[in-house]
């Protein structure tokens, strides 16, 4: 799906219209401790049950669900299948995350976790057979035994992990675990902060806030919880066994920092320092470690490592699968495109990949001219440009078919931002900040803006943010379920859409 444009005019500077952005608080992750290496970890899973628990239910279960369908299948635990399931156990504890504590808070389809956990069981799922076909001991087991397991493994994984995240959390209510913590600044951050903390009994509760601005200076939600200001807590932590402390100030505050982490040395509380990172509105945020030294990714694609893999892999079969289903189609619509107008049956026209390189888009071309230049004009309704069939081909996206020849090139991808052309990047560029940062990952025949209702032209500075805003949003929530999820909606989309022309 594109936004149907051979070709924009530039834009007035009276088009301001913007896209309101969720408020950033509203956005904030539950706290996280980094450690040496790097790695990011629940804060509270800390307790020693807590993390026995998280890291062995999900192998536990695994081989337990094997065992029961075996009696009810088999009736009698053969020795074969306990081998399984010794394997099955060591397998899950190294190839299957720990299960998080924390409640789901993307609010997309399912919990990030639940995908996440779905992968991994087709991956162990997807090694113990071609491990059993490759030493030939398959049949040894019973179909019955192990599809019924395949089957019904993720859901007695997520019934487990419910009922289990529900005993932690009953657990962790009026026992001492974690429940004495107190926040340094009082600002929107530390308000969030504390909102997250209290809402989930495993993090403990917060008992109030330290700052040395005036009680009349600071937010609302905060000012009623005060106890001191930040001379007082040293000796308040000492005299009331705080647990942790979660430094919460401006950036700027570096001088005080240092004091304030030199006056906490005599105690036993432990310190975790909160950075106001949202405030440059992160784009697939992470820490990652660099030689024992600690740096956090402000704006990173979510296409590193296994990812670009799967993204990869994903690509080539759905395009190679839907040119040989289409190509007989294909074929059809080129000869009309060439009898319907003078010119060529391919539009081809430069627009930005990924990293901002140039790369030749195809469509089957729809106008009369094949506008590639300095200065390019969107299609408009009623365009006189659009040929008759061009009209039809641009109503059912089927001029898009070719770009999954980019697909299989590899310069483009079945799902990410549409490509715009380079004359409408140069300009928008210019416009909209962080415009380019959409070109972190390739470029796609359909896009999450797309099936989000912005389809077709962006006559409007505000239509182009719009789009961005839903481009960069794909940039932070990417996940191969999203990605099917876009393809689903997409053709949904094309039937009963009517944004292009």
């Amino acid at each position: 799906m594109s936004s149907k444009a051979h070709a924009v005019d530039p834009m007035p500077s009276r088009y301001v219209a913007t896209v309101p952005r969720p408020a950033v608080a509203a956005t904030l992750p539950v706290p996280r401790s980094v450690g040496v290496s790097g790695t990011m970890h629940d804060a509270s899973a800390d307790h020693p049950l807590v993390a026995l628990i998280q890291r062995f239910l999900n192998p536990v279960i695994m081989a337990l669900t094997l065992l029961a369908l075996t009696r009810v299948f088999e009736h009698n635990f053969y020795t074969v299948y306990l081998a399984m399931a010794g394997v099955v156990f060591f397998l899950g504890v190294y190839a299957v995350t720990e299960f998080p504590i924390a409640p789901c808070a993307d609010g997309f389809l399912v919990s990030r976790s639940t995908r996440r956990l779905l992968v991994q069981w087709m991956k162990l799922a997807g090694i113990l057979l071609f491990v059993g076909f490759a030493a030939k001991i398959s049949s040894l087991y019973s179909r019955k035994v192990l599809l019924a397991w395949f089957v019904l493994t993720p859901f007695a994984l997520m019934i487990a992990q419910t009922l289990a995240r529900r005993a932690i959390q009953r657990f962790a209510v009026g026992s001492k675990y974690g429940a004495r913590k107190i926040i340094v600044g009082a600002n929107d951050l530390a308000y969030q902060l504390a909102r997250r903390i209290d809402s989930d009994p495993l993090h403990g509760s917060v008992i109030g806030f330290f700052d040395d601005r005036e009680s009349k200076r600071l937010p609302e939600q905060v000012a009623a919880r005060m106890l001191g200001r930040l001379d007082d807590l040293p000796d308040y932590v000492r005299r009331n066994k705080v647990d942790a402390i979660y430094i919460a100030l401006p950036a700027l505050a570096r001088p005080r920092l240092v004091q304030l982490l030199s006056d906490l040395q005599d105690t036993t509380a432990s310190v975790y320092l909160v950075p106001d990172v949202f405030v440059f509105d992160p784009v697939r945020m992470h820490v990652e470690d660099i030689g024992g030294i600690p740096a956090i990714a402000m704006r990173e694609t979510p296409l590193r490592g296994i990812n670009s893999v799967v993204k990869r892999i994903s690509d080539l079969v759905v395009s190679v699968v839907v040119l040989a289903l289409i190509w007989p189609v294909m074929l059809l619509i080129a000869a009309g495109v060439k009898m319907s107008s003078p010119g060529p049956v391919l539009f081809r026209q430069r627009r930005y990949g990924l990293d901002g390189s140039e790369i030749m888009v195809y469509k089957f071309r729809s106008m009369s001219v094949c506008e590639d230049g300095e200065r390019i004009r969107q299609a408009r309704k009623h365009d006189p440009r659009v040929t008759r069939f061009g009209q039809f081909l641009r109503k059912t996206s089927l001029d898009e078919l070719p770009q999954f020849l980019n697909v299989l090139q590899g310069s483009m991808s079945v799902v990410g931002p549409r490509p715009h052309a380079v004359a409408h990047n140069e300009l928008y560029r210019k416009m909209i900040p962080n415009y380019m940062f959409r070109h972190k990952v390739k470029p796609g025949i359909t896009g999450w803006a797309q099936v989000n209702g912005l389809r077709g032209e962006t006559d409007t500075l505000g239509k182009m943010k719009a789009r961005l805003h839903y481009d960069l949003e794909y940039l932070r929530i990417w996940s191969a379920w999203l990605d099917l999820w876009i393809i689903m909606k997409t053709a949904v989309a094309v039937v009963h859409d009517r944004g292009a022309y």
